[in-house]
């Protein structure tokens, strides 16, 4: 239980600046989507860009961080020598990457659709091959149980981001003051300007991580090196494999949408904004993963390691089943996050979330094949479950537009979850309380059913009132079975008492 309550922690510490930064982020989603209407395509552009830059962090961090905890913990290894050589493999490929996209700018623009634009590729390639490069030293604090630091360190980051955007988006034009002529006789608004706010938050960032630089100073060994490679490749196909799963449909869109460019750009607008909402579940599965992969493979030698783990499971799918009705209780209050003109993209919203929860379950069950060093395995699952979510884009976006994007990944976190599940019971089996789970996800079912009920049926304040009885009848189940009020800190006193 000890070991757990210092999960809790440290998640409860990377879960409070996960919400903090996304919540902060939200603040970009109405500013954005009320300055960039649905119909001009703006947010359209903002979202395919994004998820070109969402593929090439894994790309150019290649499954560093993971494995970097895993030299970190292993008998044999020098602590010092690891975290170096760690960061100057990934600082070297990201220098790499940031020469080849400027010598390469105008071709890799024209690939990408933006032949006109290539200012749009080149400010925001830069900046993913800086934030893949920091990506080392924020996993050196996730190691030596930082996570004050890392918190702080991403919430500025994304404070900043907002402030600028504010300046940008809202302040200047409002004040007619054209500073540095970024604006036209119009004030007419460049989304370029967006990408420049990234990489100056992301310089900013790494300057601010200065105390974690200095092991540059140290060696680099080339045969520790290796043996990190090879550990990592596998991580590297299923990282690609996983993150396609989350951006793939974004990447494709343009290209089989059956419509102009324009249309497509406003339909992949619309998806793009909606899914901010489903979000939430990234923050808590985010969360969890920045303290659960330093804690199961410092665990990894404990007798109890097992229980541990499944026990670890279950929590997680309750609350990320709490947060997914506390979403749809409450969409009345939320949808206002995004601008009026996306509001007809909303019902994919339960979709994306139980998609996302699956990933969540997807990535607590990877352990069994990172322990056991078959990482392999991973590359297999996330493969093909990117197979299966880009098959159905490609035959389904022609004529179901978004909703396509939204079921397939749905179906193909489904299938990596359970190919990953199967497998690892027959290499690392993990006695899971799946009777147990399986009454929390019948239990909210039936409780989003009702709420989608009384969402479609009734006055926005009714419905309000009667989803929050729904939620509390849900968190009364949580605690009458799991965690009773008698185990509780000052409160649990006096049940124990009675």
């Amino acid at each position: 239980m000890a070991n757990l309550k210092s999960l809790a922690k440290d998640t409860a510490i990377y879960g409070l600046s996960s919400i903090m930064a996304r919540f902060i982020n939200y603040l970009l989603v109405p500013i954005q989507t009320a300055k960039f209407n649905a119909a001009g395509g703006q947010y359209g552009i903002i979202t395919n860009v994004y998820a070109y830059v969402a593929l090439l962090i894994i790309l150019l961090t290649y499954g560093m961080e993971t494995t970097f905890f895993r030299f970190m913990s292993k008998e044999g290894e020098e602590p010092k020598k690891v975290y170096a050589t760690t960061l100057k493999t990934v600082g070297f490929t990201s220098l790499l990457f940031a020469l080849i996209v400027i010598v390469f700018l105008n071709p890799i623009a024209g690939v990408l659709g933006y032949t006109d634009h290539p200012e749009y590729i080149l400010v925001m390639y830069l900046t993913v091959a800086i934030d893949a490069f920091t990506a080392i030293p924020f996993a050196y604090l996730r190691c030596k149980h930082r996570p004050v630091k890392f918190a702080t360190l991403k919430v500025l980051n994304i404070t900043f981001n907002i402030i600028l955007n504010l300046l940008y988006l809202v302040v200047l034009p409002y004040f007619k003051f054209n500073l540095f002529g970024i604006y036209d006789a119009n004030f007419s608004l460049d989304v370029v300007w967006i990408f420049y706010i990234n990489i100056f938050c992301s310089l900013a960032t790494m300057l601010m991580l200065g105390k974690e630089l200095v092991a540059l100073k140290n060696p680099f060994d080339w045969a520790t090196c290796k043996r990190m490679l090879s550990y990592t490749w596998p991580l590297l196909v299923m990282g690609l494999a996983g993150q396609l799963n989350q951006c793939a449909s974004q990447i494709i869109f343009p290209y089989v949408f059956d419509g102009t460019a324009a249309e497509a750009r406003t339909q992949l607008g619309i998806y793009g904004a909606c899914i901010k909402i489903a979000m939430i579940m990234v923050m808590i599965t985010q969360a969890f993963r920045y303290a659960y992969e330093p804690f199961v493979f410092g665990k990894s030698k404990d007798k109890d390691n097992k229980e541990t783990y499944a026990k670890a499971m279950k929590f997680y799918i309750i609350f990320t089943l709490l947060a997914f009705l506390c979403v749809m209780g409450y969409m009345d209050i939320l949808r206002h996050i995004v601008g009026r003109s996306y509001w007809e993209g909303l019902e994919i919203v339960p979709i994306v979330m139980a998609a996302e929860i699956m990933f969540g379950i997807f990535f607590n069950l990877s352990f069994w094949y990172k322990l056991t060093d078959r990482t392999i395995w991973g590359a297999y699952f996330s493969g093909i479950g990117a197979v299966v979510l880009i098959a159905m884009d490609i035959l389904m976006i022609p004529r179901f537009s978004y909703w396509a994007c939204a079921w397939a990944g749905f179906v193909s976190y489904a299938v990596s979850m359970i190919l990953s599940y199967i497998s690892g019971q027959k290499y690392y089996p993990i006695n899971y309380p799946i009777k147990d789970i399986m009454i929390y996800i019948v239990v909210a079912v039936l409780l989003f059913a009702g709420i989608s009920l009384t969402n479609a049926q009734l006055p926005t304040i009714a419905a309000l009132a009667i989803n929050t009885l729904l939620i509390i009848a849900f968190i009364t189940f949580i605690v009458k079975r799991d965690f009773p009020l008698s185990s509780l800190p000052v409160i649990g006193k006096k049940f124990r008492k009675e």
